[in-house]
């Protein structure tokens, strides 16, 4: 690997572990980079996931980086699970389950009947808890400041939802959409379609148009190649 100049313009394919940022994997790569190498490394991703969530990452570098947004262009196939009759304030784990309730009057036809109203074109409200600007600052810091910023409707379309009930109050779910969706939002949705309520419990992202999460490394596969000079290419 020591022949290979990442900044000629590569893809690199990471599986995100859970619990860090896409800026940390990016940062630790260019860390890596730069001290075997002893040059700068030209590199970012096309696509955020949050720290809870994990998945595919396409990293791309040097000329690449002209074509990030083709990727961000691609459909995105996301796998995971809701959890049933509660909600939080950031539509996932990363606050207070909160707003608890009874999800014994809802029937396998009022699941598939809101699992078939999801599909086509939608238009959701982001999570306050997220890095939209809202008149020059993040949703997120006005979130955690207590306040309760008006998040603008997103349009996105979804082609497929495939959800399993059988292990209630989760639900298991594989979902195909377009860039900018944010599944924490549909899960909230998903509660309120119901009448009831629901967050996110867990995410991966599986792939980005024909890039899957099961080629891809993990981080610290990748690191420990780039750091011993091994072929990762």
């Amino acid at each position: 690997m020591d022949s290979i100049d990442f900044n000629d313009g590569f893809i690199i394919l990471i599986d995100k572990p859970l619990r860090v940022t896409s800026f940390y994997v990016v940062d630790q790569i260019q860390k890596a980079y730069k001290r075997t190498r002893k040059q700068k490394l030209k590199i970012g991703h096309a696509g955020t996931l949050d720290p809870l969530a994990t998945g595919l990452l396409i990293l791309c570098t040097g000329k690449m980086t002209k074509k990030i947004s083709q990727f961000q262009d691609m459909e995105k196939t996301y796998s995971g699970t809701f959890q049933l009759g509660a909600s939080t304030p950031s539509y996932d784990l990363e606050t207070e389950v909160e707003n608890h309730k009874d999800i014994s009057t809802i029937t396998q036809e009022d699941l598939e009947r809101t699992r078939n109203s999801f599909m086509g074109y939608q238009e959701l409200k982001p999570p306050a808890h997220s890095a939209i600007k809202l008149n020059g600052k993040r949703a997120y810091e006005l979130a955690r400041k207590g306040l309760q910023p008006e998040m603008p409707l997103k349009p996105l379309y979804i082609s497929r939802f495939d959800l399993d009930t059988l292990q209630l109050p989760e639900l298991s779910f594989r979902i195909s959409c377009t860039k900018g969706t944010y599944i924490r939002s549909i899960a909230n949705e998903f509660g309120a379609r119901l009448n009831n309520a629901a967050y996110l419990s867990s995410l991966h992202r599986e792939s980005i148009g024909d890039f899957s999460a099961s080629t891809a490394f993990s981080l610290d596969g990748f690191l420990e190649k780039l750091n011993s000079n091994v072929d990762v290419i």
